[in-house]
Protein backbone atom coordinates (compact mmCIF):
# COMPACT_ATOMS: atom_id res chain seq x y z
CA UNK A 1 0.00 0.00 0.00
CA UNK A 2 2.89 2.23 0.22
CA UNK A 3 3.30 3.16 -2.67
CA UNK A 4 -0.16 3.98 -3.60
CA UNK A 5 -0.04 5.95 -0.70
CA UNK A 6 2.55 7.87 -1.51
CA UNK A 7 1.33 8.86 -5.36
CA UNK A 8 -2.10 10.17 -3.96
CA UNK A 9 -0.19 11.81 -1.30
CA UNK A 10 1.57 13.82 -3.80
CA UNK A 11 -1.42 14.14 -6.40
CA UNK A 12 -3.78 15.41 -3.36
CA UNK A 13 -1.15 17.90 -1.71
CA UNK A 14 -2.76 20.81 -0.49
CA UNK A 15 -6.19 19.22 -0.61
CA UNK A 16 -5.78 16.20 1.46
CA UNK A 17 -4.14 15.78 4.61
CA UNK A 18 -2.46 12.70 5.18
CA UNK A 19 -1.10 11.09 8.51
CA UNK A 20 0.35 7.62 8.61
CA UNK A 21 0.61 6.04 11.92
CA UNK A 22 2.03 2.66 13.33
CA UNK A 23 -0.14 1.44 15.94
CA UNK A 24 2.16 -1.15 16.53
CA UNK A 25 5.24 1.13 18.20
CA UNK A 26 2.96 4.44 18.51
CA UNK A 27 1.22 4.70 22.09
CA UNK A 28 -0.53 7.57 20.68
CA UNK A 29 -1.35 6.03 17.46
CA UNK A 30 -2.59 3.29 18.73
CA UNK A 31 -4.98 5.15 20.92
CA UNK A 32 -5.84 7.41 18.14
CA UNK A 33 -6.53 3.58 16.33
CA UNK A 34 -8.87 2.54 19.34
CA UNK A 35 -10.51 5.84 19.56
CA UNK A 36 -11.78 5.51 15.79
CA UNK A 37 -12.31 1.49 15.98
CA UNK A 38 -9.48 0.50 13.75
CA UNK A 39 -8.93 -2.90 14.19
CA UNK A 40 -7.02 -4.29 11.41
CA UNK A 41 -4.16 -2.63 9.00
CA UNK A 42 -4.32 -1.22 7.13
CA UNK A 43 -7.28 0.87 7.65
CA UNK A 44 -7.86 4.70 6.77
CA UNK A 45 -10.00 6.69 8.49
CA UNK A 46 -11.11 9.45 6.17
CA UNK A 47 -12.25 12.56 8.27
CA UNK A 48 -14.41 15.86 6.23
CA UNK A 49 -12.87 19.22 7.10
CA UNK A 50 -14.95 19.57 10.38
CA UNK A 51 -13.24 16.24 11.76
CA UNK A 52 -15.98 14.21 11.68
CA UNK A 53 -15.15 10.45 10.12
CA UNK A 54 -16.60 10.11 6.87
CA UNK A 55 -15.23 6.91 6.21
CA UNK A 56 -13.42 3.78 7.14
CA UNK A 57 -11.74 2.08 4.70
CA UNK A 58 -10.22 -1.30 5.72
CA UNK A 59 -7.54 -3.82 4.31
CA UNK A 60 -5.56 -3.35 1.08
CA UNK A 61 -7.31 -1.40 -2.37
CA UNK A 62 -6.56 -0.59 -5.51
CA UNK A 63 -5.12 2.93 -6.25
CA UNK A 64 -8.43 3.62 -8.06
CA UNK A 65 -10.64 2.54 -4.95
CA UNK A 66 -8.72 4.76 -2.51
CA UNK A 67 -8.72 7.55 -4.89
CA UNK A 68 -12.55 7.23 -5.10
CA UNK A 69 -13.20 7.52 -1.48
CA UNK A 70 -10.76 10.54 -1.50
CA UNK A 71 -13.31 12.33 -4.43
CA UNK A 72 -16.06 11.19 -2.52
CA UNK A 73 -14.76 13.65 0.58
CA UNK A 74 -15.15 16.95 -1.71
Amino acid sequence: MAPVVDRLKTEYEGVVEFRLINVETDAEGAQIANDFGVQYVPSFVLLGGDGAQRDLLVGEMTEEQLRAALDALK
